[in-house]
């Protein structure tokens, strides 16, 4: 069974990268959304950091582990205009079987106004994602640990619907004594069952990410570094039709950057980099930037800070709160929300409350 697995995976993966390589279309996007007040945070792509929250496992599916048993995490996202997101996420270990976790989102996009070709009002619809994941995930020895995520995918915009099937691969190495972290996630390998249009099928949003993280052993800081898009190399467009090309005055042609900065912008738009700071053990900050944000949404005409996030975690007593901002345009800055809890251990820590009063009675 595992080796006839592996083996639709990798035909799918290289499906997937044959595709991509001419520039397939894709749909889904909804499944890149941050879920996670942390993940957005710290950048918004793969994180490999080994601790205790429960909010990062769907999006590493190579961390869910034993100690995420009965974990649940609620995302909450104000996005863009009067658009929102949800997810709700909980993890369970069978010992005969494994550890699993299981997530559903949801993201709305508000209602609009139904016209026919003249403009009359015939009433409104409603623009709606939904989507299931079920993960896996299974430590291979002290270091190393592997995970998946198996995911359904339902769109539905008016009277048009799609439903998909998608799959996460992920692994993850970890060294405690020097408090180093690896990840490396392969991510939406699939895509449409059922198009929006029938005949015409898209992808899911594929990629393959790679992060690293560690935390200093003098310095109540953790860095963390993201690779994304690693499966194509051109990240931006430069072309004719780039509005933000800048114009020669005298000749009234397009100056194009040359090829030398076309290679360092593309080398950093892969890269995501994000900072944390401890200063006590139930209290982390964070902030991060992403380039490739960054140059998608800047303005010459004014200096923003668009591509940085910046939020801040609570844990205390197996109880976690987490909020972030994340910089897209003026104007356009979401708000992440995180809520988790571990009920077992909270439920342990109240028998031993308990029992210490029952002592002090006697």
């Amino acid at each position: 069974m595992y080796k006839k697995l592996s083996f639709l995976l990798l035909f799918l993966f290289l499906t997937k990268i044959g595709l991509a390589q001419i520039g397939g279309k894709y749909t889904y996007k909804f499944m890149d959304y941050k879920f996670s007040a942390r993940l957005a945070g710290l950048g918004g792509t793969l994180i490999a950091v080994h601790d205790n929250d429960p909010s990062l496992i769907i999006h590493n599916p190579s961390l869910i582990a034993p100690k995420f048993s009965t974990s649940l995490a609620v995302n909450a996202t104000d996005y863009f205009g009067h658009t929102g997101y949800v997810s709700a996420l909980y993890a369970q270990t069978f010992q005969k079987v494994g550890s699993f976790a299981a997530e559903m989102r949801y993201a709305g996009y508000g209602t609009f106004t139904r016209t026919d070709e003249a403009g009359y009002e015939l009433g409104t619809f409603s623009c709606n994602d939904m989507g299931l994941t079920l993960g896996w995930g299974r430590p291979l020895d002290s270091a190393f640990s592997i995970g998946a995520n198996l995911k359904l995918m339902y769109s539905s915009y008016e009277i048009y619907s799609s439903f998909g099937l998608a799959v996460d691969v992920a692994g993850s190495y970890y060294n405690e004594k020097n408090n180093i972290s690896v990840a490396v996630l392969f991510r939406n390998i699939g895509g449409e069952l059922k198009p929006f249009v029938p005949g015409k099928y898209n992808w899911a949003p594929f990629d393959i990410q790679l992060a690293f993280s560690q935390r200093l052993k003098f310095i109540p800081i953790r860095y963390h570094i993201a690779l994304h898009s690693l499966y194509k190399w051109e990240m931006g467009y430069v072309g004719p039709n780039d509005p933000l090309l800048e114009v020669d005055a005298m000749t009234g042609e397009s100056k194009y950057p040359s090829k030398f900065n076309q290679g360092v912008n593309n080398f950093f738009r892969h890269i995501n980099f994000g900072l944390e700071i401890i200063p006590v053990k139930y209290l982390s900050l964070f902030v991060s930037y992403n380039h490739h944000q960054n140059r998608e949404m800047r303005i010459p005409q004014r200096k923003t800070i668009a591509g940085f996030a910046y939020g801040f975690m609570i844990d205390i007593k197996s109880i976690q709160f987490g909020f972030s901002r994340s910089h897209y345009a003026v104007g356009a800055t979401p708000n992440y929300f995180t809520f988790a809890l571990n009920i077992n251990e909270l439920s342990q820590m109240s028998k031993e409350k308990n029992r210490k009063k029952l002592e002090r009675v006697n």
